[in-house]
This record gives C-alpha cells, sequence and structure tokens, in this order.
C-alpha cells in the first residue's frame, strides 16, 4: 500500500509539470515555438527578449511547443 502511495505521488508531481499555464516564448517576429522553461534549448538563439504568458495566448499566436520538452 505504501509503494501505491509513493507511486501515485510520483505521477502527481509528473502530471503537474505538463500542465504548466505559463510558457516562455521569444519576442520576436519569426517565433514559431513556446517553451515550459525559461532556460530550454530552444531559447539559446533568441536575440530578443524572452517574454512569460499564458500556454493559451502563446497557442493563440500560432506557437507550438519546442521539440526540445516535446
Amino acid at each position: 500500500m505504501k509503494s501505491l502511495i509513493t507511486l501515485l505521488f510520483l505521477i502527481s508531481i509528473n502530471f503537474q509539470s505538463y500542465v504548466a499555464t505559463d510558457v516562455y516564448i521569444c519576442d520576436s517576429k519569426g517565433a514559431k515555438k513556446y517553451h515550459y522553461s525559461k532556460t530550454c534549448r530552444g531559447l539559446s538563439t533568441c536575440k530578443h527578449e524572452i517574454v512569460k504568458t499564458s500556454k493559451s495566448a502563446a497557442q493563440n499566436l500560432g506557437l507550438t511547443l519546442c521539440g526540445w520538452e516535446d
């Protein structure tokens, strides 16, 4: 029973990381992706400001999830 509770706890922690509502985007006209982490490898080439926004706002801009975080 104790191992089942531990397993459920670990699953809930992982699930919460996938339900992130805040994401990061490169504030440029050519941006195509959003990122869960500000330190994502996909943002390393951003020459503009990195902006924190909601996932739904990023999706409304036509941005999709970065392949490094998929």
